[in-house]
């Protein structure tokens, strides 16, 4: 999912996706990845697993559903503080416009996000957790 949002947003920011950037990407990739493990781990996956089953009534829900929405919190979630991320780490000098900046770009990620979280991230760790785990379950 970081990667994904990396090569998105260094893209915008060259004005278009070309060969180069999915390794220039990789330059940033570590912080990028290790600021995203920390934060959803300490903060966002309890916050959004609080708020879906405070929303969500787990007993009368199919658990498609719960998945669907707790994916839906967590992009809510970590879209806005990782794009703050990204400006402090690269628009640290724009001082008045940083706030604008932050807005702009969280608004510009969060398709973005949403989507890979969906349809592509989201569905294919799945699957290989369910792959791994169900392989040990039955050995």
């Amino acid at each position: 999912m970081v990667y994904g949002m990396v090569v998105y947003n260094i893209a915008l920011a060259q004005g278009g996706l070309n060969n180069q950037i999915f390794l220039i990407s990789l330059y940033e990739l570590p912080i990028m990845g290790i600021i995203a493990f920390i934060l959803e781990g300490l903060f966002v996956e309890k916050l959004a697993i609080q708020i879906t089953f405070k929303t969500l009534d787990a007993k009368n829900t199919q658990p498609i559903f719960i998945t669907i929405f707790m994916s839906c919190m967590i992009v809510c979630l970590m879209c806005p503080s990782m794009s703050l991320v990204a400006i402090l780490i690269h628009h640290h000098n724009d001082g008045i416009n940083m706030i604008s900046t932050w807005i702009q770009t969280t608004v510009l990620n969060f398709p973005m996000a949403l989507c890979l979280q969906l349809f592509l991230v989201g569905p294919l760790v799945r699957s290989l957790f369910n792959l791994i785990f169900n392989k040990k379950q039955t050995n």
